[in-house]
């Protein structure tokens, strides 16, 4: 947010369930998600909100954060030496009109070996991740290519964030020097 000059005046977390559906295509469920937490959470008539949820999907499987470090090592084992997608979606709102986009991201993770896995963990950078690693911590070393965009990998598309904001009338660079 502050690559676009925007301030971040109050943060509230949505009561959201993030069970994925029976079935649930992974593009279909971060959109599903996204729009959940854009629907959930009052706000004043001046107010824009927000949010955004990123998944990793390896083919149809949804691979969310990871619940204990056994579960990380089963998501980092499954992704070694493969191609994954990163979806990210994210929903601006305003008064009752929600403007949403959605970013995927194609990643290959290196082969790891099993030192390599267990010394991430140990980092505990896994936690809270969405397949249980962040591209812009210590396991971005694992990932030698990608295609899309870097900062939807992360979490927030910069450009497509902004897009949403200037749509909903709010003014993006007001905070740069």
């Amino acid at each position: 947010m502050a690559q676009i000059g925007v301030g971040i005046s109050d943060i509230r977390p949505p009561d959201v369930d993030e069970t994925p559906k029976s079935s649930e295509l992974p593009r279909d469920y971060c959109r599903r998600i996204t729009r959940s937490k854009a629907q959930a959470v009052t706000l004043a008539p001046d107010e824009v909100l927000l949010v955004g949820d990123t998944t990793v999907a390896l083919g149809r499987r949804i691979m969310g954060k990871p619940c204990d470090r056994d579960e990380a090592a089963h998501f980092l084992r499954a992704m070694s030496g493969r191609r994954h997608r990163v979806i990210t979606a994210i929903a601006v709102r305003k008064g009752d009109r929600i403007w949403e986009k959605d970013v995927v991201s194609h990643v290959r993770m290196k082969c790891l070996s099993d030192a390599e896995i267990l010394a991430y963990l140990e980092t505990n950078d896994w936690q809270g991740k969405a397949g249980g690693y962040g591209i812009q911590g210590p396991a971005g070393a694992f990932i030698p290519w990608i295609s899309g965009s870097y900062s939807a990998i992360m979490g927030l598309p910069v450009a497509e964030t902004a897009s949403l904001l200037q749509a909903a009338g709010f003014p993006i660079f007001k905070e740069l020097p």
